[in-house]
């Protein structure tokens, strides 16, 4: 259930929180296998999957545990070799998964990543959670899930849009005219928010809605080590992408300094004898 489409300015939402079953990722399977397609889109591709397999440097014979899948975009980068197990609660999107994934020694299966996962194998040797922590309501419940199926050692990623400058709602981009700067504003950072979010704005009430869920980094970082890892780097990830025109130089000035994403690099400790 990834957080797939950055925030924009302007984005239109409704206050109401509706029932469970309307928020489910489920609800916008075909939009999101639209948006992402077969290889991931633009970030993916340029920015979160280099840097993903750069710092989990998986090898053959190892295992793989993706929480929240998608359509198992993770997978498809991985070397020959690596058993690789993907787990997303849209059923949709783990049919879109299966077609699109034909290389040996992969698994998909729905489930809750935040409940049970519905498997037996508890010694992975690598765990991933790419762009979806920011919409699964408990992120603590996927964290205690991963290290019940990671064994003692096993590295784990956590890839979030940057909870520090992303906030649905409650960041933009802004421009100080008398400076000639681009900023980013922010009016919230450190309590938690349930945010709902038009996935087409431009629907009014008829557009389907999804629930981006704010936590500052002290909630991640506590809830790793509450649950047996240590967090061993982060790396926070800037846009590649340029502007052109008479604002390109303030603009790309603030890109290269507020990171769109940022990567926590854990590993399971052993367990107390």
């Amino acid at each position: 259930m990834p957080s797939k489409r950055p925030h924009k300015p302007g984005r239109r939402f409704i206050r109401r929180r509706p029932a469970a079953a309307q928020t489910a990722w489920d609800s916008f399977g075909k939009w999101y296998n639209k948006l992402v397609g077969e290889d991931g889109h633009y970030y993916h591709k340029n920015i979160i999957l280099p840097g993903v397999l750069r710092l989990m440097a998986p090898q053959p014979g190892t295992s793989w545990l993706d929480l929240g899948c998608g359509q198992g975009i993770v997978s498809r980068g991985l070397p020959d070799g690596v058993t690789y197990w993907g787990i997303d609660a849209a059923p949709k999107l783990i049919a879109a998964a299966k077609q699109l994934n034909e290389r040996p020694s992969t698994n998909f299966h729905c489930a809750d990543a935040s409940k049970k996962l519905g498997i037996a194998k508890r010694d992975f040797d690598y765990g991933s959670v790419i762009l979806a922590m920011e919409n699964i309501e408990d992120g603590e419940g996927v964290i205690r899930l991963l290290a019940q199926h990671l064994r003692p050692g096993a590295r784990l990623i956590l890839v979030l849009n940057h909870p520090c400058f992303r906030i649905p709602r409650q960041s933009s981009w802004e421009t100080d005219e008398v400076n000639k700067i681009r900023y980013r504003r922010l009016n919230r950072y450190l309590t938690p928010m349930s945010i709902p979010m038009q996935v087409h704005p431009g629907k009014g009430e008829l557009s389907p809605v999804m629930w981006a869920f704010h936590r500052p980094l002290t909630y991640y970082f506590g809830a790793l080590a509450k649950h047996g890892f240590n967090v061993v780097n982060v790396e926070e990830w800037i846009s590649d992408k340029e502007s052109q025109g008479k604002a390109a130089r303030m603009e790309n000035r603030a890109r290269s300094e507020f990171p769109l994403f940022i990567a926590l690099l854990a590993e399971r400790r052993p367990l107390p004898h």
